[in-house]
């Protein structure tokens, strides 16, 4: 979405709202929770063709708290071992 086309049908009709301003907004609407007292703003990029939508959390210092509150989400994808583990 970033690059400007929508990974869902193609279209080159991708806004983003990254530099709306107060992006926490009232009760941190375009915002996520990160713990009691911190909240992550959105930087949002929609498809007007589509609908399909996609959110970053830009600020670094915010992506680093998430990894240490946030429990880490494991790849279930993998194969397993010869053992089934």
């Amino acid at each position: 979405m970033k690059t400007g086309t929508c990974p869902k049908c193609a279209s080159k009709t991708v806004y983003s709202g990254a530099s709306i301003p107060l992006k926490k907004g009232p009760f941190g609407s375009n915002s996520i929770p990160i713990s009691l007292t911190s909240v992550a703003a959105l930087d949002n990029y929609v498809c007007v063709e589509c609908g399909y939508l996609e959110s970053y959390v830009s600020n670094a210092e915010r992506r680093a708290e998430i990894a240490n509150k946030w429990v880490h989400v494991q790849n279930t994808n993998s194969t397993p071992d010869m053992d089934g583990e």
